[in-house]
């Protein structure tokens, strides 16, 4: 029997990231058929007129479909 790992994540916990149809956090990730599947949160849009009943939405991304989110706080 051969053992084989997965490589190391590109993305963890707490990361910005873009996906089409919009951008969130990741909060968790794991190994899926030899890349990564990530849980994104979606970010928070503004407050409904009927106020908010939950938690926005989370969703389950391959590596593939997320973009990290550059920081341009670093560029002068």
């Amino acid at each position: 029997m051969i053992a084989t790992t997965a490589a190391l994540p590109h993305l963890y916990k707490g990361q910005k990231v873009n996906f089409l149809g919009g951008s969130g956090t990741i909060k968790s990730y794991h190994p899926e058929a030899g890349s990564w599947s990530y849980l994104v949160e979606m970010e928070m849009g503004p407050e409904p007129e009927m106020g908010r009943i939950g938690y926005e939405t989370a969703i389950l991304l391959s590596q593939a479909d997320l973009i990290l989110q550059e920081d341009n706080s670093l560029s002068a």
